[in-house]
């Protein structure tokens, strides 16, 4: 039975060069669509990536006691570099926020007077993290912030509580979003790919019925039919990633420029699987409904 099964999947594969022009279309048309589908998954996905920055960013500000010992502040400094969901980390001495404070102000301003041991300014830095989807719980702000309180010789913790809630309902509304807009577009893919699938089927319509007439076994014809639908969905889904990536590729840098810098990112893989996936089962099922007698 097992081996039924097998010469009928490569008696599916054998069938494709049976009405190779018809194949060609279909692939051509089933590659149509699934670049446009990957061509918009990929401006969504930047789109919302590029929004992400913006909206899904937490900053908190902690400010070392005046006069701590440097060294053991700059130890505590590398120690954050490793907090889960980091972006960014700034870190000033005394010395340097000294000097950033008289930049700011004026050219004619000059506090270098003060010198290093009149100094009043303490060490500081200014934590920049990514609040990602599903990885931080509601608890993550009110834990992290206890423990940077809790560092030896810190003396403020600063943060904006709305900043955190901004971020939290950006990424939900984001993921309320996307989610519906690729199930819907799905469905487009779906139609058309399913319409071209049973089309190129009809040139196999008499076959099938004498299948049908010396009394075949239902699924001893769908078998290699399904193989090939899936085959041509799969290398029709997979040609229009492959012409999506080289064009990311080629076209990556064109809209990093002031003011956009906005560099363009191909689909993550999970993305990339759904795509892969779903027309290769819309192919299978369309080749299903197109033999249903």
């Amino acid at each position: 039975m097992l081996a039924l099964f097998f010469r009928l999947i490569g008696r599916g594969i054998r069938d494709l060069g049976l009405h190779p022009l018809a194949n060609i279309f279909t692939l051509i048309a089933v590659t149509m669509v699934s670049l446009l589908a990957g061509l918009f998954m990929i401006t969504l996905h930047n789109v919302n990536q590029e929004l992400l920055k913006s909206k899904g960013q937490v900053e908190i500000q902690i400010f070392w006691q005046s006069g701590a010992p440097l060294a053991d502040v700059e130890k505590q400094w590398a120690d954050l570099e490793t907090i889960d969901g980091l972006k960014d980390i700034r870190t000033f001495t005394p010395d340097n926020a000294l000097k950033q404070l008289s930049d700011a102000l004026s050219d004619s301003d000059d506090f270098s007077w003060l010198g290093e041991q009149n100094n009043p300014l303490p060490p500081t830095a200014l934590l920049s993290f990514s609040i990602e989807p599903g990885v931080k719980n509601d608890r993550w702000a009110a834990n992290l912030l206890r423990e940077l309180k809790g560092l030896p010789f810190v003396d403020k913790v600063h943060y904006n509580p709305l900043q955190i809630d901004l971020a939290r309902g950006w990424i939900n509304l984001t993921q309320s979003i996307v989610w519906p807009v690729i199930g819907f577009l799905g469905f487009v893919v779906a139609l058309v790919v399913g319409n071209t699938m049973r089309l190129s089927l009809m040139t196999r319509h008499d076959e099938i019925e004498i299948l049908y007439l010396v009394g075949a076994k239902q699924w001893f014809i769908r078998l290699p039919l399904l193989t090939g639908g899936a085959l041509l969905g799969f290398f029709g889904s997979s040609i229009a990633l492959g012409i999506l990536y080289g064009a990311q590729q080629l076209f990556s840098e064109i809209l990093n420029f002031p003011p956009l810098f906005m560099k363009i990112h191909f689909l993550p893989p999970e993305q990339c699987a759904i795509l892969l996936g779903t027309v290769t089962l819309i192919g299978m099922l369309s080749s299903f409904v197109a033999v249903k007698h």
